[in-house]
């Protein structure tokens, strides 16, 4: 049974905030990078409820009920990617605090160390592989969207790309933490920098389309 007192996925808002805010490490930026996520897709879906049924939108019905569908999936799978991030983070810690009085009990504590630190490293980067895949929902309905929602499809594209930016900083920060040989330390560092650049680009291109849409002729 899934405990709705720590589980991140059912906190008030306010009491997730105060939370972030405090002096407990757990939950941090992995987490908070993955709620903008979720965020960002469910603007995404309120903006397809906004649009599906208008008769300007017929011809994009199909689109639009799959962008609805993709945003609803990747909202509850980050929010998931949030708690998972907390719980790889507090693997970390709970193995560093094991014994290590004895040979053996050093050797127990880094190899434990050693794939909690995996983890933490894996958590944020599926993490930033989402938020990639919502910052791609908001630039295709930003120009069919609502055009009173346009603003929406803005801010979720803002939201995502910062969740992709956001998840990049927490891969980064452990991966020089990973054991030798693990293969997230060669293989993460390129991919890092193909979804930065991708959120600059989309993102970039999302907003100027919003913009586009809300300024007066």
């Amino acid at each position: 049974m899934e405990d709705t007192a720590t589980d991140l996925r059912h906190l008030p808002v306010g009491e997730l905030t105060s939370r972030l805010a405090s002096h407990d490490p757990i939950p941090g930026g992995g987490s908070a990078a993955a709620i903008a996520g979720a965020m960002g897709a469910a603007l995404v879906g309120m903006v397809a409820e906004l649009t599906i049924g208008r008769p300007d939108a017929e011809a994009q019905a199909a689109e639009l009920a799959s962008l609805r569908d993709d945003a609803a999936r990747y909202r509850d799978e980050l929010l998931t990617l949030a708690q998972t991030d907390a719980a790889a983070y507090a693997a970390v810690v709970a193995a560093r605090k094991l014994p290590k009085s004895t040979d053996d009990e050093k050797a127990a504590r880094r190899a434990a160390i050693d794939t909690a630190m995996v983890g933490a490293a894996d958590a944020p980067l599926h993490v930033a592989r989402l938020a990639a895949a919502t910052l791609e929902l908001a630039a295709r309905i930003a120009p069919i969207g609502n055009p009173n929602a346009a603003s929406d499809a803005g801010v979720a594209a803002q939201l995502a790309s910062a969740a992709v930016r956001g998840a990049v900083l927490n891969v980064r920060i452990n991966l020089p933490y990973l054991p030798a040989g693990a293969e997230l330390r060669d293989t993460a560092p390129a991919e890092l920098e193909v979804l930065e650049a991708r959120a600059d680009e989309v993102g970039r291109r999302t907003v100027a389309e919003v913009n586009r849409r809300i300024t007066p002729s």
